[in-house]
């Protein structure tokens, strides 16, 4: 009957276990180490819009 006792007891620390670790996992702050990029520079033509020709 202890077995099953600490069976469960086992069961129920490693779900509270795995909750917590996921809740710390959630609310822990980023762990991404990005690049700093700076501006980028833009050496394109602007976008001008043509006009169709309508016929009517």
């Amino acid at each position: 009957m202890e077995a099953d006792g600490m069976k469960l007891n086992n069961v129920l620390q490693g779900f509270v276990q795995y909750l917590t670790e996921g809740f710390a996992r959630i609310f822990s702050p980023a762990k991404d180490d990005y690049q700093n990029m700076g501006i980028q520079p833009y050496d394109c033509k602007p976008y001008t819009k043509r006009e169709t020709n309508k016929a009517a």
